[in-house]
């Protein structure tokens, strides 16, 4: 008989059952529907409970005028600098209401703040899709210490999977090479188990969410 190393007495097995399948034992199970719970609760209420237990700010705003309005006072009170925007529609309402900011994509080095859309807002877990079609791209949603989101209600979806559907809907066959979910600031607790809040991005997140559907 000939003698085989553990390497290849496993890659053998894995031949064999990749040739021999073995029947399905639980054929009824329903991979279909949702494993959530149903949730009474309105979805922009859960959203902004789950983004606060992710150390999160909401700001809930029923017009783009009070959007702008609660942008001033939030680069006032913390004092920024340094903001920039990228997103061509945001950049608009900007200028529209004198609110400075920075579009310079290749000056991020003194960045203080950074404003950004999103793909969808993610009720169950207070998450936010962001990819790199948005104008922000891949580096404004990572690398400054304050990330400020403007979300809208009709962006909204129950939970990640329905999130995934809705990019998937947006862009067809020709998906964003990166596709991210936000939960909350960047943190880590690798180091002594001792939470860190901004280790690999921004220390502080707000969503300023915008009722688009009244």
């Amino acid at each position: 008989m000939q003698n085989l190393t553990s390497k290849e007495s496993i890659l053998k097995k894995i031949r064999r059952g990749l040739i021999k399948k073995a029947a399905n034992p639980y054929p009824k199970i329903d991979l279909e529907s949702s494993i959530y719970q149903v949730n009474d609760e309105l979805p922009e209420v859960r959203f902004a409970t789950e983004l606060k237990n992710a150390s999160g700010q909401f700001i809930y705003c029923e017009t783009e005028q009070i959007l702008t309005q609660s942008i001033k006072e939030l680069i006032n009170k913390k004092k920024l600098q340094h903001v920039h925007c990228w997103e061509s529609a945001i950049k608009i309402i900007l200028k529209e209401n004198s609110i400075e900011f920075n579009e310079d994509e290749m000056n991020i080095s003194r960045i203080d703040a950074a404003i950004t859309l999103c793909e969808c807002l993610v009720s169950r877990t207070g998450s936010i899709f962001v990819s790199s079609r948005q104008d922000a791209g891949r580096r404004l949603t990572i690398y400054a210490p304050i990330h400020i989101v403007i979300g809208y209600a009709s962006q909204l979806v129950n939970d990640i999977g329905e999130g995934i559907e809705k990019i998937k809907i947006k862009y067809g066959n020709n998906l964003p090479s990166m596709i991210s979910l936000v939960t909350g600031p960047s943190r880590t607790a690798d180091i002594e188990k001792t939470l860190v809040l901004g280790a690999h991005g921004p220390k502080e997140l707000y969503v300023f969410f915008v009722d688009d559907l009244k």
